[in-house]
Order: structure tokens, then sequence, then C-alpha cells
């Protein structure tokens, strides 16, 4: 591990925490500098190949995917750790069911879903770039639907 301040690999350990989301999250010291910093260790598993609408294939990217939850969440009361918890889920059942190939319609459905547990909102501006809604009277649509099941 790498001090991201000085480049010196050695480090201890200072704490631990091994409910962190995502993974077991360690604080460390460098040896060198005395600089402190956190890193994430998670298990590497084994995740399908994303075939995109077009045909091609792509790695699954869990970074990519919390960056576009985070897009749609932005300046909403959505937690990052309840964004970590979703990335997770998705991430997880990709795993759980054990396909070499997965289409990416699978993990934008799982999003959908997730966000609209999480925030009404952010699941409305998702849809608006997942489901490809260019014009008022869809995006009215899908918010009388959203609406329609809530009560």
């Amino acid at each position: 591990m790498h001090c991201p301040f000085c480049q010196n690999e050695k480090s201890r350990v200072v704490d631990t925490t091994k409910n962190a989301p995502g993974g077991i999250r360690r604080r460390r010291e460098c040896l060198a500098c005395n600089g402190r910093f956190s890193t994430l260790e998670r298990a590497i598993l084994a995740t399908p190949l994303l075939v995109k609408q077009d045909g091609t294939r792509e790695d699954f990217n869990r970074d990519k995917l919390t960056h576009g939850i985070r897009i749609a969440c932005g300046k909403r009361p959505v937690s990052g750790a309840d964004i970590e918890r979703l990335t997770g889920e998705i991430e997880s059942t990709l795993q759980r069911k054990g396909k070499s190939e997965v289409s990416s319609r699978i993990v934008g459905d799982m999003v959908m879903s997730g966000l609209k547990e999480l925030d009404f909102i952010a699941y409305i501006r998702y849809a608006i770039v997942y489901l490809q809604l260019d014009d008022l009277q869809d995006i009215r649509n899908e918010i009388d639907h959203l609406l329609s099941e809530e009560v």
C-alpha cells in the first residue's frame, strides 16, 4: 500500500472497521511521513460482462455504476451509505446469477427499482436518461405512474 502523500510503501494499520459499506475500512499511518489515510478492502468476485443494447460487451464497473447513481441523487437527501448499499446489492445480485454475460438492461432495471425506494426525484432523474424520456409528456406520464403506485 503506497502512501498517497509520500509514496512510501510502509504503513501501519491504526483502526479497522469491518461493517463499512462496500468492505473493510482500514485507517493507516505512513511510517515515513506520519500521514494518515483510509483504505477500503473488498473481495473481488467474478461479475458478468454487460451486454449493451448495441451488442457490445463491457466489464461491470462498480465505480461507473456508483457515479451514475450519485449523479441521479445529486443535491438530494440520499446518504453515501445508501448509494454504496444499493451499488453493493446490485453487484452481489449479478455475482449470484452465476452467468458470464447479462444484459445491461437488467442492471438499469435494478438501479431504477433501488432508486424508487430511496428517492422519487432521483428515480425520475435516472429514468429520464435510462428510459430516454425526451419530451415533457413522457416525463409527466412517468411521474403520474409513480404517483399512482404510491397511493
